[in-house]
């Protein structure tokens, strides 16, 4: 990991989401303060409903705060336009789900060189840079096969080969083995924390499993919109 004194890959500070129903407003985050390292892993855990998973799109630039600001490699997410955001995103940004998000009419090769694709990247470079990946992610008998032809834990690991082909400074994480099995869901874990140490590549991870985020540098509680050190 990272000296702390160097200046944090992603950061937000007094990150706030407030949602209106009606005349009732319900605040969902409230002055979230972060940073994240290079080269770290960052779990926050906390119950269903508590807001995990929209701190992670207002990290992303998925979803706009009602009142704070992302800075993700210096730049504020707030000063882009949204076709800058998505060519950010695409830069800088890997992102991994509970469930894959994949596109069954491609093979995996296919599916992980997507992001290289979008880039303008030549198909010698997608093909090597995603077989490579496949290949890490044991899957190398798997290149041509599509969706159909892979177990649920074949396909996540596919993903998270797509999250990482573009060499992100960040991963976040979003629940990446909620839809596996307990089997399964260590192996793909496994899998990833092998490929974030070897490519040295910051993780905010959300998750409601604490043996999983007791595997990170660091964890991180929310609870009632704010983040606390987990106990």
């Amino acid at each position: 990991m990272s000296n702390s004194s160097s200046a944090p890959v992603l950061f937000c500070e007094a990150l706030t989401k407030t949602y209106v129903d009606g005349a009732t407003k319900i605040a969902v985050l409230r002055h979230i303060d972060l940073q994240v390292q290079a080269a770290e892993m960052l779990a926050i855990v906390g119950a269903s409903g508590s807001g995990k998973s929209t701190l992670l799109h207002l990290l992303g630039g998925l979803d706009k705060p009602t009142a704070g600001k992302v800075v993700i490699q210096g730049k504020d997410m707030a000063s882009f336009s949204e076709e800058e955001k998505c060519h950010f995103r695409n830069q800088h940004l890997g992102f991994i789900y509970q469930f894959h998000y994949l596109l069954p009419e491609f093979t995996a090769l296919e599916n992980v060189g997507m992001p290289l694709l979008i880039r303008g990247a030549s198909p010698a470079v997608i093909t090597e840079k995603a077989a490579h990946l496949l290949e890490l992610a044991g899957l190398k008998e798997r290149l041509q096969h599509r969706l159909g032809q892979l177990s649920g834990g074949e396909r996540q690991r596919v993903a998270i080969a797509r999250a990482l082909v573009t060499d992100p400074v960040c991963v976040l994480a979003d629940e990446p083995t909620g839809n596996l099995d307990p089997g399964n869901a260590e192996r793909v874990w496994q899998l990833f924390m092998d490929l974030q140490r070897s490519r040295q590549t910051s993780v905010v991870i959300v998750t409601h499993d604490r043996k999983l985020a007791q595997q990170a540098h660091r964890i991180l509680s929310l609870e009632y919109g704010r983040l606390v050190t987990a106990e």
